[in-house]
């Protein structure tokens, strides 16, 4: 796919970059969502109502959130990604769809609906998108079920998850067959903050968007470092939200307290926390020029894919802006804005990408 930079007509914008723009982090709904509440009979499912101007996220039947139209209209979306230069958008569900606090059958029949949808919306503009799917987390096997269905029947890259299910971390045994399951088949996981910790207890100033989210996304990662999971799970391809929100911010005392503690926090891994810095990916969405250079520096440049939140305001909302103003060579760009995301999806799902 050849890349033509139309954001600003700059000259040099993408000098080096050799394969497609790619933007691992944008959502995606389907333009009708069934009324599961009413199939189900219990609990705060989503469904979305169309007014002439604008379209509204209902959960429970209550106001949740107002949305632009590229969430859902394809066409708008690819409009968006000429005006802006990006080839190839990963596709994933909005984190409130997970609906982890469902039965568990409920909850894989809500991940096939919108599985199918990304499928078709893929299928519908091919070489433009490419698919995560979401499984059931709250039921390992159901989840193992549907991530093999979105690896074969449905040739998606891999599944979206939460930061955390109910109380369950991600480095619980119950959750390790899901993982097993990714690596083995060759799946991308992209980890996504979700249901923050302590919404309830700071309501004001978007505190649970600005602080609760970032602190979610450092909870995973140490989950599943200091849990093992990628010392058992080499293979294993997971990428972070967010720039890994709070963890790299924190990494010196993570990593200070597995050495100065290790009765706490060495006690499921053999590998410290600095020695597994290279085991996982992380988006871009920073807003600062000097995060981003840190990350890069910290995780390693092959390690930092582009990611916006499209098509939400705290994402960032001129892709790959960032990356621009932070890397001054070729080679940088090229990984930053390309080939990093096509490493982290990896398999046959790209091969036209």
């Amino acid at each position: 796919m050849q890349h033509v930079w139309r954001g600003d007509g700059g000259a040099g914008l993408t000098e080096g970059v050799t394969g497609p723009i790619v933007d691992i982090h944008t959502h995606i709904l389907p333009t009708e969502i069934p009324d599961f509440r009413a199939d189900f009979g219990y609990g705060d499912f989503v469904t979305i109502e169309h007014e002439p101007h604008t379209s509204v996220m209902l959960q429970g039947g209550e106001f949740f959130r107002r949305v632009d139209r590229r969430l859902f209209d394809l066409e708008a979306r690819l409009e968006d990604c000429e005006q802006y230069g990006v080839d190839v958008q990963v596709l994933s569900t909005v984190p409130v769809m997970f609906s982890y606090w469902a039965k568990a059958e409920h909850g894989a029949a809500v991940a096939r609906f919108l599985n199918d949808d990304i499928a078709t919306s893929i299928a519908a503009h091919p070489g433009r998108f490419v698919g995560l799917g979401t499984v059931p987390l709250q039921d390992a096997d159901l989840a193992v079920d549907e991530l093999t269905r979105c690896m074969g029947e449905l040739s998606l890259a891999g599944i979206e998850i939460g930061t955390h299910c109910g109380t369950t971390n991600l480095n619980s045994p119950d959750l390790f067959p899901i993982f097993e399951a990714a690596a083995d088949l060759g799946a991308a996981v992209f980890v996504h903050p979700w249901d923050m910790m302590a919404m309830e207890d700071m309501p004001e100033f978007w505190l649970p968007w600005l602080v609760g989210m970032p602190a979610e996304s450092a909870r995973a990662i140490c989950s599943m470092l200091l849990g093992g999971v990628f010392e058992r799970l080499p293979a294993l391809r997971v990428a972070f939200a967010h720039g890994g929100g709070s963890f790299p911010g924190t990494f010196g005392r993570i990593q200070h307290g597995y050495e100065v503690r290790p009765d706490l926090v060495a006690t499921d891994t053999s590998l410290s926390p600095r020695e597994q810095l290279g085991s996982f990916w992380v988006d871009s969405i920073v807003h600062d020029r000097r995060a981003l250079e840190y990350l890069v520096e910290l995780l390693g440049p092959e390690r930092v894919c582009l990611g916006t939140d499209f098509p939400f305001p705290l994402g960032e909302l001129d892709p790959g802006a960032l990356i621009r103003e932070t890397t001054k060579d070729g080679q940088a760009r090229d990984r930053l804005l390309s080939r990093n995301a096509l490493d982290w999806l990896g398999g046959p799902e790209t091969a036209d990408v």
